[in-house]
């Protein structure tokens, strides 16, 4: 028969090894992934699961900025509902021309678009569809003016002709 002291180093042992075992399953969680309920993303709460859109959600961080997203992860912004305002040049906006109000961006697929319709997520970088989940399509120039989303370029930076791509739903 163990001795008592014995057993409950034992127990608290094996607690202590069950604990580290469940935080290292959920802090393992990167930016993309698959998730039901935030905590697949991050036991401490610093991942979301943005299940909005797919049923199987997507470990994300939300409000994000350029410089903020893990290292296998970009800032996206997207805008929420569909606008019919003023036609502008992504290029060209505040350079050489101000087709938008101050209260308004230029959107990559060519319209000026609210700022406060404005939602960023952190979204997994890729090279190309093989680097993202099924259903989810790696974003580049084309398909970000086709489907939404656009990368955050610090302040004063342009996007340019090749930016970072990023794993989004597939529009069905």
């Amino acid at each position: 028969m163990m001795p008592l002291r014995s057993l409950a180093n034992l127990v608290s042992g094996l607690v202590v090894a069950a604990v580290a075992a469940v935080a290292a399953a959920g802090c393992g969680s990167e930016i993309g992934d698959t998730c039901f309920v935030s905590s697949d993303c991050d036991i401490n709460g610093g991942r979301q699961c943005d299940n909005t859109s797919d049923a199987e959600g997507y470990c994300t961080i939300v409000g994000c900025d350029h410089d903020t997203c893990p290292e296998e992860a970009v800032c996206v912004r997207f805008f929420a509902g569909t606008f019919s305002n003023r036609p502008c040049d992504h290029a060209t906006e505040d350079i050489a021309t101000n087709m938008c109000s101050p209260d308004e961006l230029c959107a990559l697929e060519g319209y000026c678009a609210p700022r406060s319709a404005e939602s960023r997520y952190c979204m997994r970088r890729c090279d190309g569809s093989d680097d993202c989940r099924s259903r989810y399509e790696c974003r580049d120039l084309e398909l970000m003016r086709a489907h939404g989303g656009e990368p955050v370029s610090p302040p004063g930076e342009r996007l340019g002709d090749s930016p970072p791509r990023f794993c989004a739903l597939r529009p069905s």
